[in-house]
């Protein structure tokens, strides 16, 4: 890609290969009964995701209550990140809101020691496709890291305004949380050799097929912050070519799933810490304006996760 820096061209190059040998990891961020930020907890749980291989990881993004994180919170996550992952996968830490906030974010995960930033939608403001490019624009004037846009909510490009920010010299790639195989199919075509995509929809595996026929193969999978069997042999069974595999771990355990995460907005996230809870990680309740689930929905959600452990093999409580 023309007038990428030899840095950025290696930060794509792993990124790529990350892709291509796992999910794309976005870990929960612990928080203790009382709603403080529980740094032990955090690291203790990211270490054992991370002994999973997945192909990177994305600390403070949705997942990770990136919106209810203030500066400090935020650097002792993804500082605690990059520690722990110690340069063996590429860390992507999110930023978002205006452009002035996102940079105060970029700067605290450049200092970390972060390798490239995902851009997080806006917050309430509707926008022209002029001024999406031009807060990308301004991001990037403000950071040496590179940076991955996030199309999602009020954030949508048309493929001039993909071609324009992938002339920014520092986006290297895009997220797609839309699921329109007809836009996104065009970006992908409009966009120039290198540029990187991924699929970024609530709980991916679900639409992980139909991505890849668009060319867009690698996705974030939420999964993996409660049950990374469970997301990894949807990932080997996908690349295997094995629909059986697929079909069922996709019938019986990510169908019901999401079933259960539209029954309440927010459970996208409220449902994954509770995935974990049940399976003996610290990572503490959800942040307000999120909600967990109430005791009937939480043993809907057992049901499920127990479904879904048993058709890999697996045990409630991780090895």
């Amino acid at each position: 890609m023309a007038g990428f820096s030899a840095e950025h061209e290696r930060v794509v190059e792993r990124l790529r290969d990350g892709m291509a040998s796992g999910v794309l990891s976005f870990p929960l961020t612990s928080f203790t009964e009382d709603g403080d930020l529980d740094p032990d907890s955090y690291r203790a749980c990211l270490a054992a995701q991370l002994a999973t291989a997945p192909g990177a990881v994305f600390p403070a993004c949705g997942t990770g209550e990136f919106s209810a994180l203030d500066e400090d919170e935020y650097r002792t996550v993804v500082t605690a990140t990059v520690e722990i992952a110690d340069g063996r996968l590429p860390v992507v830490a999110g930023v978002g809101y205006g452009w002035a906030q996102a940079l105060r974010f970029a700067r605290i995960a450049e200092e970390a020691g972060a390798d490239a930033l995902l851009v997080l939608p806006h917050y309430l403001v509707e926008a022209p496709e002029s001024g999406l490019v031009e807060q990308l624009r301004r991001i990037a004037a403000g950071t040496r890291l590179p940076l991955i846009a996030y199309q999602r909510g009020p954030v949508a490009f048309t493929p001039e305004g993909l071609r324009a920010i992938a002339e920014i010299p520092t986006v290297i790639g895009l997220k797609d949380g839309h699921s329109d195989l007809d836009r996104l199919q065009r970006l992908t075509l409009a966009a120039p050799d290198g540029f990187l995509f991924f699929n970024g929809a609530a709980t991916a595996e679900i639409q992980a097929r139909a991505y890849a026929t668009v060319g867009v193969p690698a996705y974030s999978s939420a999964v993996h912050a409660f049950a990374p069997e469970i997301a990894d042999a949807c990932f080997a069974a996908l690349r295997a070519g094995d629909e059986a595999t697929v079909t069922k771990l996709l019938r019986d355990f990510y169908v019901p799933l999401v079933e259960l995460r539209d029954r309440v907005p927010g459970y996208a996230v409220s449902l994954v810490k509770a995935a974990a809870r049940l399976r003996g990680l610290p990572v503490g309740p959800v942040r307000a304006p999120l909600t967990d689930p109430g005791p009937a929905d939480l043993a809907a959600l057992e049901r499920i996760l127990d479904t879904g452990l048993a058709l890999v093999g697996a045990t409630r409580r991780p090895a």
